[in-house]
């Protein structure tokens, strides 16, 4: 790390700590060559994410898209914002711890459906019709049965 002061290009790391966001490592260091002390912080280099669609095209991942799904299933169910944002938070660094920087919409989908289904049963039903686009009432039923077991 470069010494905003001298230039000097080696430093020693005096403290370590996560932020107060804890995205990221703010670091407290002295430059050897002049002993001038500054911070630095540390964050994991954040790729974006793609989404590869059904037609094979690829968009970014969005929150507020998959947000808008997931209130659409769940209108009128007791469930809180806070708790969806955390459902779409864990998928995302699920994703994002396993070095993926592209998801399939099936398997993201598959994903939302696995959460939402300890959350409630009636909002997995109702994002799972969209998600698999059930074709007639016996797909519908069949899923019921599965979720009843």
């Amino acid at each position: 790390m470069r010494c905003p002061k001298c230039g000097c290009e080696e430093s020693k790391v005096v403290d370590s700590r996560p932020s107060e966001s804890a995205d990221a490592i703010r670091r407290r260091r002295e430059c050897v060559g002049c002993g001038y002390r500054f911070t630095t912080y540390e964050r994991r280099e954040e790729v974006p994410l793609l989404v590869v669609k059904k037609d094979g095209t690829k968009e970014t991942f969005d929150r507020q898209k998959l947000m808008r799904g997931l209130l659409a299933a769940t209108v009128k169910r007791n469930i809180s914002i806070e708790t969806l944002d955390k459902l779409i938070g864990d998928i995302e660094a699920d994703l994002r711890d396993q070095g993926q920087t592209e998801v399939l919409s099936r398997d993201l989908g598959r994903l939302v459906l696995v959460k939402l289904r300890d959350i409630d049963k009636v909002a997995y039903v109702r994002f799972a019709s969209v998600y698999r686009d059930f074709k007639d009432v016996d797909e519908f039923y069949e899923e019921l049965r599965s979720l009843a077991q």
